[in-house]
């Protein structure tokens, strides 16, 4: 059992928890995830590390509430335990040699963007983060991805805080007005991320996607999260649990991706309805 040492109410549909699991805090990097249960009698989810606190053992967690298991997860309070909490898995983001980055986040993907670019500003990368929102009210961490930015730049759909437009919007003019960087890390929905690379390539700038489908084992045996890349022209299948999470963004078939995304679309809200009746009756 693992206890939940803090909680917090990021915006009305997403919580960050930090779990007690100083084994999985010692060694998880950026980039990498973790797989829990929230009860014995649970379904394994795949949530990215959002952060972690060595000396005190804690594994920060963020997520949106969307189906059944994440709202049994966000029902649960600060000295409360969960059943499973596994990790960490999948490869760390790579950060060698990188000198000038650009992070591109969309919605609750800047869970996952935030520690990435904390690293690089850890190690003194010069850190340029791009957030993307629908609406103000749905906005978190933007005073961490302040902190650790060089250069900031808010976005939402309808302008109601920040620039009006999409992520896109502000790195095509800065691509555009000349500037460079050694990598763009794009993570946040399938269809934002694909744009984020259209919008690159034209420039010739690496861009790493953050790949989170569908996932049931995290070891590679389940077969639930395998992509396709085209390498040099073949088509390739890789595990996103195993080889991932970031991969190329010119080579991931995004499409299918997004195809796959969509397969169990009924499933979940039939969980989700399930667990609104079971929490209102409880």
């Amino acid at each position: 059992m693992y206890k939940i040492v803090r909680k917090r109410v990021l915006n009305p549909t997403v919580s960050e928890m930090e779990i007690d699991a100083p084994l999985v805090a010692k060694k998880a990097k950026p980039g990498q995830f973790i797989i829990l249960r929230v009860d014995e009698l649970g379904e394994r989810i795949p949530l990215t590390v959002a952060g972690t606190d060595p000396e005190e053992g804690t594994v920060k967690i963020i997520f949106q509430v969307v189906g059944g298991t994440t709202m049994a997860l966000n029902a649960k309070e600060q000295g409360e335990y969960i059943e499973d909490f596994v990790g960490p898995l999948g490869v760390a983001t790579h950060t060698d040699g990188i000198k000038k980055v650009c992070i591109v986040g969309g919605g609750v993907g800047c869970a996952i963007a935030l520690p990435v670019a904390q690293e690089f500003h850890k190690l003194g990368a010069e850190v340029t983060s791009i957030t993307g929102f629908r609406n103000k009210d749905i906005v978190i961490l933007e005073d961490e991805f302040k902190a650790c930015s060089d250069k900031f730049i808010m976005m939402t759909d309808d302008g109601s805080y920040g620039r009006h437009g999409n992520v896109t919007v502000p790195l095509k003019e800065m691509l555009e007005a000349g500037e460079t960087y050694d990598m763009i890390i794009t993570i946040g929905p399938v269809i934002m991320m694909k744009f984020v690379v259209a919008t690159a390539k034209p420039f010739n700038v690496p861009v790493t996607v953050s790949m989170n489908p569908i996932m049931i084992d995290g070891t590679g045996m389940c077969g639930g999260c395998r992509l396709t890349l085209n390498v040099d022209g073949k088509k390739v299948t890789k595990f996103a649990c195993v080889d991932g999470p970031d991969f190329n963004g010119y080579e991931v078939d995004f499409d299918e991706a997004m195809s796959r995304g969509r397969m169990y679309a009924d499933f979940e809200a039939h969980a989700r309805e399930e667990a609104c009746n079971l929490f209102q009756k409880a």
